[in-house]
């Protein structure tokens, strides 16, 4: 049976509601969390960016969930630093917390003053960062000299079970290479032939691990509430990279935004006010072999979706004998640009 659990979005609730809002929805069925870790939101309209890793320790420690974060080692944060916060995490909750580090985006890095790097070197970076922080989970003291330094660097609070690494990706050729390093793959709601190339991709060349899908979703009493609240919190999502890992603010993200229309928004959205639409679309997703879904309702308010997706679409996906709701359909979209929400792009 698929696990459908609730995304965290930082860049768009406050840090104390969210922690509500996480509460609330085990309260009401679902199975797992996972959340976001920026410093800069992704419109002004949304103004929130709580700091993941503090957020994370309340709600692991208020919830019986298992959490996830996507995140960024090798620029605004030292590798040393995620090995050390992820270690203390996984010590104090064993088998309920998992990461996935991802090479970057500038909203988030430029922070640091220091110039934005490639893609293939923010790529290469990452891969070094996984290599020291896989050593200091073991109890190693690690010196490495590269595209990130470390100097007898160790962790002395090792879990027994270091945290899982999931590797974030939106494209074919960055689930291919995370085969060699990860130990499950994370992406976002794209078209199902798309989703099927990364899967294959990822465990053709020998990757192991679950299978995380990020569903982007809207809902409202209404299509055109719906419509409505994508457009106005999640617009400035619907562009293809490069855009969305090199631009360096939200106000640059709310001025290529100012146009974008409605069915751009559809192709990074799943936006209805029909229950059952949504069940199909997170059905067709599970079919695709995805071991977990993770349900971002892109608006702000997010009590009465907890209620009426507990209510309604979770039963549906948990029917005896079916993956999710017993039908095939497929997810119908088309392209998506949106990154996982994590300040990590892939």
């Amino acid at each position: 049976m698929v696990t459908v659990g609730f995304h965290a979005s930082h860049e768009q609730i406050s840090p104390a509601q969210l922690l509500k809002d996480v509460q609330h929805a085990e309260q009401a069925g679902f199975d797992a969390a996972m959340c976001s870790d920026h410093i800069e939101p992704w419109s002004a309209r949304q103004g929130h960016s709580g700091f993941a890793w503090s957020w994370l320790g309340a709600a692991l420690a208020t919830t019986n969930l298992r959490f996830g974060v996507v995140t960024a080692p090798g620029q605004r944060y030292h590798p040393a630093i995620i090995a050390h916060a992820s270690a203390t995490l996984a010590s104090m909750f064993p088998d309920r917390f998992w990461f996935a580090p991802g090479s970057g985006e500038n909203m988030n890095e430029h922070i640091t003053g220091d110039g934005w790097p490639a893609k293939d070197i923010r790529q290469r970076r990452l891969e070094e960062c996984v290599e020291v922080i896989r050593r200091l989970h073991r109890g190693e003291e690690v010196t490495h000299r590269g595209l990130v330094t470390v100097e007898q660097a160790r962790i002395w609070d090792v879990p027994d079970s270091p945290p899982p690494l999931i590797a974030p990706a939106v494209s074919v050729d960055t689930a291919r290479r995370a085969a060699a390093w990860a130990d499950g793959l994370v992406t976002v709601n794209q078209p199902p032939e798309k989703l099927r190339d990364m899967l294959s991709a990822y465990r053709d060349n020998g990757g192991r691990g679950k299978a995380v899908l990020q569903v982007h979703l809207s809902w409202a009493g209404s299509e055109q509430e719906a419509v409505a609240v994508a457009l106005d919190q999640w617009r400035t999502n619907t562009y293809q990279p490069p855009i969305p890992w090199d631009l360096p603010t939200a106000g640059h993200f709310d001025l290529v935004g100012e146009h974008v229309t409605e069915e751009q928004v559809r192709t990074t959205v799943n936006i209805s006010a029909s229950l059952e639409q949504h069940a199909e679309w997170l059905s067709g997703y599970a079919d695709l072999g995805f071991d977990e879904l993770y349900l971002h309702f892109v608006g702000q308010e997010q009590a009465p979706f907890i209620d009426a997706f507990a209510a309604e679409v979770l039963p549906q996906l948990r029917a005896p004998g079916t993956t999710s709701a017993g039908t095939t359909a497929e997810p119908q979209l088309v392209a998506s640009a949106a990154e996982p929400a994590s300040g990590a792009s892939a």
